[in-house]
């Protein structure tokens, strides 16, 4: 069997985005059912974010996590394209998963910005990092 560590990691990844659809969709359903709202409402984005304020961490949560983690997701692809395979990488890729779990985690339930922002800040330090590595890799071969 062919094994990359690092596919873990974006598996991980992977996963955490469709858990978080999910979720962002069973609650945007709920809120949608439970305020009565016609979904033709809901045609454009101002209109539904104005009017689906409960669901809405889970949905910024979401669009979130299509903004930095595709510097993740490339990051990883270089890696197996360039057969690079380094402990230091494949740690500071779970780390990044973790981070990113949190910050959905708050995100989507209790919220708080503070919290947020401080696991935000955590993983893009640590996606830093990581390319940070790679660019080394890169460079000096």
């Amino acid at each position: 069997m062919f094994f990359k560590p690092m596919l873990l990691p974006m598996l991980a990844m992977v996963a955490l985005t469709f858990v978080v659809w999910v979720y962002m969709y069973l609650t945007r359903m709920a809120e949608i059912n439970r305020k009565r709202i016609h979904p033709q409402k809901l045609q454009q984005r101002e209109q539904a974010n104005a009017l689906l304020t409960d669901s809405a961490g889970p949905a910024n949560n979401l669009k979130n996590l299509f903004e930095l983690p595709i510097l993740f997701y490339v990051a990883v692809l270089l890696t197996l394209i360039l057969l690079i395979q380094d402990p230091w990488l494949v740690a500071l890729a779970w780390a990044y998963v973790l981070f990113r779990v949190v910050h959905s985690f708050i995100q989507c339930t209790y919220n708080n910005v503070m919290h947020r922002f401080t696991v935000y800040s955590a993983s893009c330090i640590v996606l830093f990092l990581l390319w940070t590595q790679l660019a080394w890799y890169i460079v000096s071969n």
